[in-house]
């Protein structure tokens, strides 16, 4: 992701429906996991998602291969180094927690990056890994945003299992709304990351956010998020 999205994402991530519902369901996957340690957040850009993870209660340190996203986030008071997730500068064993929200489309070598994760995991300790799924929706958005891949289930979960992390659950997210982004996306003519009208926006939210209520998990949506540990 260039510059110029990080600095989109950053003014637009604490209202915009995505992002929001997004942040919503990493607090109830931190819910879920219990006690908090200490947590990587990898390809952070500005921060959002590490801003959770210390609200939660982490120790979180944000990563990102980019240097104005790094300083971003320090500027938001989060801890923060450049590191290029292939190759990351963290003792083995050395965290409980790592997340990696749309991370591994963007790097060609991906088993490298989960086969860091699990390098850097603690026995016991759990990855969160979200990912935009289906080739199928493959559309000038993925080529602004620096995509090289979509994925499906069985692909982010072999390259999560080579790594010899255990996948405890994959399910799909934005199920509901997967029509009106295919066919927004069809009709673009790049990124999707622009500010929303209120109104819209709004609904948006109220209609992604009902798959929280919703037995839609197994269907196909826009993004896939998958909960992995290593074992101990």
């Amino acid at each position: 992701m260039d510059i110029s999205e990080i600095r989109r994402l950053a003014a637009l991530e604490d209202t915009h429906w995505w992002y929001r519902e997004r942040r919503a369901i990493l607090r109830r996957e931190l819910a879920e996991l219990g006690r908090p340690g200490r947590a990587l957040d990898i390809g952070a850009a500005a921060g959002g998602n590490t801003r959770v993870l210390v609200e939660a209660g982490w120790d979180a340190m944000a990563t990102d291969n980019c240097e104005t996203a790094v300083e971003m986030a320090r500027q938001r008071g989060l801890k923060a180094v450049r590191a290029d997730a292939r190759s990351l500068p963290f003792e083995p064993r050395s965290v409980d927690l790592v997340t990696a929200f749309d991370v591994l489309e963007h790097i060609r070598e991906d088993h490298l990056v989960t086969e860091e994760i699990a390098r850097v995991l603690a026995p016991g300790g759990h990855a969160l890994i979200a990912v935009p799924c289906d080739m199928s929706l493959w559309s000038p958005h993925d080529d602004a945003v620096g995509h090289v891949r979509r994925y499906d289930r069985d692909s982010l979960t072999v390259v999560v299992e080579k790594a010899g992390l255990k996948v405890d659950h994959v399910w799909s997210w934005n199920v509901l709304l997967r029509p009106l982004v295919v066919r927004h996306r069809r009709r673009s003519g790049g990124s999707d990351l622009r500010k929303v009208p209120f109104l819209v926006n709004a609904g948006l939210a109220a209609v992604v956010a009902a798959e929280r209520y919703l037995p839609v998990r197994s269907l196909k949506g826009v993004t896939l998020f998958l909960r992995a540990r290593l074992g101990r």
